[in-house]
Formats: C-alpha cells, structure tokens, sequence
C-alpha cells in the first residue's frame, strides 16, 4: 500500500510549478512487492513516468512465515525495469550507507522514471541467532538476544533505550536542515503569492478544502417530466462542479464513457495537463491512490467503476472511511436495470454490504434531482468518503430540486385520501415502483406515504423528531423496496413490515423482463402491502 497510497502526491510536482519540489519516497519489502495493489499501481507509475517517486526495496528475503522464497522466485528488479522503472542496487544495505546516498542521488537525477532501489539487507541485522530469520519479523527478540545483539555491535547490553551520540547528533542537524527548507519554501510561497495572488487564493482554498463561492448554484437541476440515468446527471453535474472547482480531480478503471466521469479540459499524461486520469484496470490501486491524494490535501479526488467491482477496491475504502478521507466513489450500473450482462456484473449484496462499514456514507439517488443533491453532500463532506451508487438505465424525474439527500430519507408523495395507513420506503430506480404502487393502493382505498431514502446514514444522524416525522412508529405497515438483499431491512420496516428485494444472484436478460421474473415490480409492493397491513393489523 506504500506506493499506491503515496505516489500521486507528486501529481502537482512537475516542471513550471514554483511552490512545491519534494520528491516522495516509499519503503516496502518482500511482502508488499508482490501485493496486487503495489503491482497496479507500480504499472500506473512506470506509465506515468513519475520521476519523484523513489521507491527503496528492502530485499531482506524474508516474509511474516519464513523466506520469501516459499512463495515467490521471480526476478522483481526484472519485472519493475520491464514496468518503466529506472532499477538501481545496493548490495550491502547493512553497512553501505554512502551506497544507499548514491542511488538516491541516482534516482533524483532520472525525472522521466520512478526509481527502485533494491537494498539488499539482513532482518534482525546483528542478531547472533535470529538476523536473517523470520524469527526476527514477527516478534520481539526476546531479553536474552537483545542484549548478545547489542554486544554484537558493540553497543552496553545493560543500557536500555540507547540513543548512540552519533545518531543523535546526525538526526539533530536534519532539524536544522529541515527548518532551511522550509524557509526556502515559505520565500517561493510568498513570492508565488506577489505574482499570482489569484492563483494562490485558488491555492490556500484547495490546501484547506474550503468551496468557491458560487459552487453549488453550477449544479443543475431537472424538471418534472424529463428522464435520464442518474449516471448521466452525475457527469452532467461533474462538468459544472470541475468548472468551478479546479481542484476537483480523479478517474476511471478503464470505464469513464461508462460512469459519465470523463471531465472537459484533456486527459492527464506525462506532462501533467488534463483533468482526467486513466488509472486503466487497476481498481484496488485506483482506491489507494485517491487515498494518496486525499492524505496530500489540496485536491477532492474522485474514483469511478461499475458498482459490482467495489469489490476490488473495498480494501482502500475501508482506509479512507478508517481515516475519515474526503474521496468520492462514483459506482455506475446500480443493479439488474439493464441486466444484458448477467449476474457477474450484477450487484445484490453490495448496497448492505458498505451500508455496515462505519463513517461510508452511501448514497443511491433516485432520479436526476437526488443525484445532484448527491454530489452537494459529496462535496461538502470533508471527514469522510461518500459512495454514489447510479443507475445505467433513464429514471424519470419524480423528487423535487434540490431534494433533501443530506436528511438521508424524506416524503416524496404524502398518501392520498386521508392519513398515511402505510409508508412505502424506496431507494434508486425502485421509487418509481413504490410511487406506481402508491397509486394501485390508493384506487383500493389504501392511503400509503412514499418515502424516498437515499442515503441511510445520513438518516440515522438526524434527530429522533424527524425521523419519526417521516416513518411515524403509529403506522407499523410498511414495505421497503430494493433490487437487492432484504438483509438489514428490517431495522426500517419492523417486525410487521415487508420488503421486496432479492436474495439470489440476478440473470442474464432485459432489464424489464429481468426484473419481472425476479418479482421485483409493482404488483409485488402492491401484495407486500397488503400482506404488512394484515400482518400490523393482527
């Protein structure tokens, strides 16, 4: 996770930028060179021709279970040179510091590559009976062998938390290395600022994740009538956001046409230019990545797949909501909507499954106006990820502008005919459905409430009084709506509710007719109400 959660910090640290020229460096070792998201987005980097990224290898041959060799015997400085890495080596990492100093030295002077430094070292280095051993990788030496260590280098057995007056007074200079530094840094800075205060407004608002003025007012709005997938209006919304956000940056895993993430103004390539990266099929690496920016600050990254290949990417997720990052996950083909492709592209746990992550807001618009507000909250989120899970298929427009997603759930259509005798709950595509069946139940004089809610989290947040205001605990009739697992539901629903969703993998067929032999349609909420309603009634 090193490299691909650290390398994009040098997307900004090309020639012509005056503010900022550090390189970035990571450390990784047997383990972490052969990990699928090290190799993804070491393939990134070598395509990218990110020159500050210095990688050094600490080729001890030893993993957590014994040598490396148990599981891997490839040549890796092979396979990172044929990746479009400059490969360098030292062979005596132990004692051969000024080797170290002159790759490194090597390394900064290549700016077309990313530079690997294979070091080879020993584990447990000076250990007499456990250097070169997993037994120095997983746990502690133990008394004894600490103490014959410290003899082996000649340091006090006796002596505990030993700072050598070398080492201390190497470390206190690069204090004061480090203060010249950055008082170089604050001179350019100041400077960049007389020459282009503008640009460094720009600069102060992104490096603290404030909004322009005028933001939200660019994003469109939808009237009553139109139809459109909600992954379109998410690119729609995108354009305008990217227009007056600059810092608004991120890609696709090879799918941009499809997610409707493709921003105006170029591809991003090895100069730099462009506000699109390709990060190509590499979704776990393209997770960490966006991870990498948000830790850097002063961009609002976005990553974008099909909703159903989350699965590959869920590692880096879990980090950024572990570390509250502000990363948007755009996730197109939301379900069976158009089903052509079959259950492998078909997601059905997904929606539970990240709904039980904790601090992920998960967020799944029902139409044009709830995608817009979507991406309001998205934005302005700043401790945390938010997922926006899209339709593929044209959803007409049934909310209002600037529909309350930041509440989580809300009354669409009050019932009709008196008070509310149940509440139909409805999340994406499916409130069309529950809107439809509204109408069935009203012509049998069954008067029901819709309740849209797009976004649990944000739901369970509010305040006790409103989320009574919109799932009364008086009407115990309730029917929940979703193309996907029932699990979970029964927390909104309750003991005599119902919900209609589906617990088996999809199927290869139009979305239409898909969704009519799976049960999900409008006769199906119109039996389940009724079925809730005898069910609160007894």
């Amino acid at each position: 996770m090193a490299i691909a959660e650290r390398f994009l910090a040098n997307l900004f640290n090309r020639p012509g930028h005056t503010i900022v020229d550090h390189f970035t460096y990571a450390l990784v070792s047997d383990g972490d060179v052969v990990e699928g998201v090290a190799q993804e987005a070491a393939s990134l980097a070598g395509h990218l021709g990110l020159g500050k990224l210095i990688c050094l290898y600490d080729d001890n041959q030893i993993t957590l279970d014994g040598p490396a060799s148990l599981a891997m015997s490839e040549d890796v400085a092979a396979r990172y040179a044929a990746m479009g890495w400059q490969v360098l080596r030292v062979d005596d990492g132990d004692r051969d510091v000024d080797a170290i100093d002159r790759a490194i030295a090597a390394a900064k002077a290549d700016s077309a590559r990313p530079s690997m430094i294979c070091v080879r070292t020993t584990i447990g280095f000076g250990s007499p009976k456990k250097a070169g051993t997993a037994g120095a990788h997983g746990s502690p030496l133990g008394k004894d062998e600490v103490a014959a260590t410290k003899r082996a280098l000649g340091w006090d057995p006796d002596a505990h938390f030993l700072v050598p007056d070398a080492a201390r007074a190497h470390f206190g200079a690069i204090k004061t290395r480090g203060a010249a530094a950055h008082a170089a840094w604050r001179s350019r800075l100041e400077a960049y600022r007389a020459a282009h205060p503008d640009l460094a407004a720009s600069w102060d608002a992104a490096q603290k994740g404030e909004l322009p003025a005028g933001w939200a007012a660019a994003v469109p709005t939808w009237k009553d009538g139109e139809s459109l997938a909600t992954r379109t209006a998410s690119g729609k919304c995108m354009v305008a956001l990217a227009a007056k956000v600059p810092w608004l940056f991120g890609g696709d895993a090879d799918l941009g046409g499809s997610t409707k993430t493709i921003v105006p103004g170029g591809d991003h390539d090895r100069t730099g230019a462009g506000r699109n990266l390709r990060f190509g099929v590499r979704e776990h690496a393209m997770g960490a990545i966006c991870n990498g920016m948000a830790y850097h600050g002063g961009v609002r990254p976005f990553a974008a797949t099909f909703f159903v290949f989350s699965d590959y990417m869920r590692p880096a997720v879990r980090l950024a909501a572990l570390n509250h990052l502000p990363v948007t996950y755009v996730w197109t083909h939301d379900a069976g909507g158009r089903g052509e492709d079959g259950p492998t592209h078909q997601p059905v746990e997904h929606l539970m499954s990240l709904r039980a992550m904790p601090e992920l807001w998960v967020v799944r618009p029902a139409d044009a106006n709830e995608t817009a507000a979507a991406w309001k909250l998205a934005m302005q989120r700043t401790d945390g990820p938010v997922a926006l899970v899209l339709s593929r298929q044209d959803l007409p427009v049934v909310t209002p502008v600037d529909a309350p997603v930041e509440r989580g759930a809300y009354v669409v259509r009050e019932a009709v005919g008196g008070a509310a005798q149940i509440i139909l709950v409805a999340t994406g595509s499916e409130l069309t459905m529950a809107l439809a069946a509204q109408g069935v139940l009203a012509a049998g004089g069954i008067a029901a409430r819709v309740v849209s809610m797009p976004c649990w989290e944000r739901f369970f947040l509010q305040d006790a009084a409103y989320r009574d205001s919109v799932l009364p605990p008086s009407v115990r009739a309730r029917v929940a709506v979703e193309a996907g697992v029932t699990f979970g539901w029964g927390e909104i629903v309750g003991t005599t509710g119902k919900v209609v969703g589906l617990d088996r993998f999809g199927a290869s067929a139009p979305g239409e007719v898909l969704y009519e032999k799976l049960g999900l349609t409008v006769e199906a909420v119109v039996a389940a109400a009724r079925a809730s309603l005898a069910a609160a009634a007894g």
